[in-house]
């Protein structure tokens, strides 16, 4: 068995290193000691493949696939044999024996597709390559001939949800017109998940996911009454930001300031940075008096608000400016248990604002309630520094009980590690 293996190392060695006719007599001697090895024939289905031989290929692979039936690449190098044969039955069987063999194959997915779609059977194809986009790595980690073919499903997929959408909304019109005036907006949602025109996202908090509180993106106004006192405030709170601008007071400073050696990833370029800066009133639960003493009004406006109070951690409450072509990466927020809001300051046009599948464009005077535990991202577009004020509250599904819980919960995890000591 040693001297086998010995056979198949070296044969193993001169493929990798592309020295093709060593190779072949390499795995030739590993067929005379043992003629079924399948990775054997695989490379001589494989190198018949290269030679234009797809008959001889698919001799070869065959002989492979019994001896490894749960060998997925080499049905993909059988179906290249057929679809060279135009065998388009051997083509797909070959494709499904990948899958079988291995359901997360996204070559064979790929290939599938391809395939239903030169059968013309657009709509089966747009299935598989749906299926095969959920799982495949990014482009740049693919070959050239996998990266078209990605580039190829991305189309076909987006052809064919438009063209899913419109058939149902045909189907739909009536029943619409039955219910018109009542808010839609759920089901929209819904059906444009199921069509893949957009995704569901749903709360990944970073430190703390309270279950069973609703994952919805924006909220509902109506739930929150006093924002259109918040808004009628806008001016005043405007005001003293514009005094801190033209004062070049001090206060304002980097949102993200993580010590060297945290993983940051995408937002790496923001941390310690100016182009997204805040101005804190609140930070981590804790009322910064020197800016609220600069900005009275807005303090007193804040403290109207029903601030999420959580000893240590929250509130939070500050003015948040975003510079010229500056871009908050995709990101979560750390618990679902409080939601933030946004009240637009300084807001020029080309200033957008992502939560899970809704963009918005931030208004002057406009209050929103989001849930930051859903994937957001902010960009500026414009020429101008954006401003807005941004402050977090209680999220209302919380009892009173559940919010003085949350706080111990977390009072008690701190003191845990700041000490190793047992009690």
């Amino acid at each position: 068995m040693s001297a086998l293996n010995n056979l198949i190392d070296s044969a193993r060695r001169a493929s990798r290193a592309g020295r093709p006719d060593e190779a072949a007599r390499a795995w030739e001697r590993v067929r005379e000691t043992a003629p079924d090895n399948a990775e054997a024939n695989a490379f001589f289905g494989h190198l018949a493949l290269r030679q234009g031989d797809p008959r001889s290929a698919i001799e070869w692979l065959e002989r492979a696939a019994r001896a490894a039936p749960r060998d997925a690449l080499i049905p993909l190098g059988l179906a290249n044999a057929h679809r060279m044969l135009g065998d388009g039955a051997g083509e797909l069987a070959a494709f499904d024996a990948a899958l079988k063999a291995d359901a997360y194959c996204y070559p064979a997915l790929l290939g599938k597709g391809a395939l239903l779609e030169r059968l013309g059977q657009r709509r089966q194809a747009a299935r598989a390559f749906t299926d095969a986009l959920k799982i495949t790595p990014a482009e740049e980690r693919l070959s050239p001939d996998l990266r078209a073919l990605v580039q190829r499903a991305r189309a076909a997929a987006s052809e064919n949800t438009a063209s899913l959408n419109g058939f149902i909304e045909q189907r739909l019109g009536r029943l619409r017109e039955l219910h018109t005036g009542q808010r839609l907006d759920r089901f929209d949602e819904c059906k444009d998940a199921m069509t893949g025109a957009k995704k569901i996202y749903t709360q990944q908090p970073v430190m703390l996911h309270f279950p069973r509180l609703p994952a919805i993106q924006f909220c509902d106004d109506a739930a929150f009454p006093w924002l259109a006192d918040l808004e009628g405030h806008t001016a005043t709170i405007e005001n003293e930001l514009s005094a801190l601008l033209d004062a070049r007071a001090p206060g304002f400073r980097p949102y993200m300031n993580h010590p060297d050696g945290v993983p940051l990833n995408e937002s790496a370029a923001l941390n310690r940075s100016p182009d997204w800066s805040a101005y804190f009133f609140w930070d981590d639960g804790a009322r910064v008096d020197a800016n609220c003493s600069r900005c009275p009004k807005t303090a007193a406006i804040l403290d109207e608000m029903p601030l999420a109070e959580v000893p240590g951690f929250t509130p939070a409450a500050f003015f948040s400016s975003l510079t010229p072509g500056a871009r908050i990466p995709p990101h979560t927020g750390v618990t679902n248990t409080r939601l933030i809001v946004h009240l637009g300051l300084t807001v020029p046009d080309g200033c957008t604002f992502r939560v899970g599948n809704d963009t918005r464009a931030w208004q002057r005077g406009k209050a929103w309630v989001f849930d930051d535990t859903i994937e957001h991202e902010a960009h500026n577009a414009s020429a101008q520094t954006r401003v807005i004020l941004i402050f977090d509250i209680w999220n209302p599904y919380l009892s009173q009980a559940e919010r003085e819980l949350v706080c111990a919960l977390l009072a008690a995890q701190r003191e845990y590690y700041a000490t190793d000591s047992a009690p």
